[in-house]
């Protein structure tokens, strides 16, 4: 008797699990593809002195990132989703200050301001500001180490922007 019920009550509990199921869903986020087919990203001028191929690598990772991610086609107008910006900030500061006023670690941040538009569905623009930083030992001049850093830091703004907008994390 006992091994029936125990049977019994593993095929009940086998059933209730194989009848759940979880879903997740990476790609595109939350873009109504029925009414949204379009986008166009804007080139992000670099309002600061600093690194001058920061235009460049940022535009490039946020634009790919795009692509390779929704099934959105790229135009140069009348998109109907729209993203534009700019590099407003990029400032070194020391960290970790020892008793004798000297910071063993620099602090590289970066922020960027976006405006996104989705002409297609309401209340889906943003309009923000995006930080991220990274820290580095101050015995190590920033140029050598800078292209490694600003890699780092688009990749990681360029995740904020995505999971802001479509990606509705």
């Amino acid at each position: 008797m006992k091994t029936r019920v125990y049977i019994w009550s593993m095929v009940i509990v086998t059933g209730i699990l194989s009848a759940c199921s979880i879903s997740y869903k990476f790609e595109g986020g939350s873009i109504n593809y029925d009414v949204t087919k379009t986008i166009h990203i804007s080139e992000f001028p670099n309002r600061t002195p600093n690194y001058p191929l920061f235009t460049q690598v940022f535009d490039l990772a946020l634009k790919k990132r795009f692509i390779e991610q929704t099934r959105l086609k790229e135009v140069s107008n009348n998109a109907d989703i729209e993203i534009e910006g700019e590099i407003t900030g990029y400032q070194l500061t020391g960290q970790a200050v020892r008793e004798d006023d000297y910071a063993t670690k620099t602090r590289l941040t970066v922020s960027i301001r976006v405006h996104y538009i989705n002409s297609k569905e309401a209340n889906k623009d943003v309009d923000q500001t995006f930080s991220a930083f990274r820290e580095f030992d101050s015995n190590s001049p920033l140029e050598s180490v800078e292209g490694q850093l600003i890699e780092e830091i688009v990749n990681e703004i360029v995740d904020m922007i995505y999971n802001a907008t479509v990606a509705n994390w």
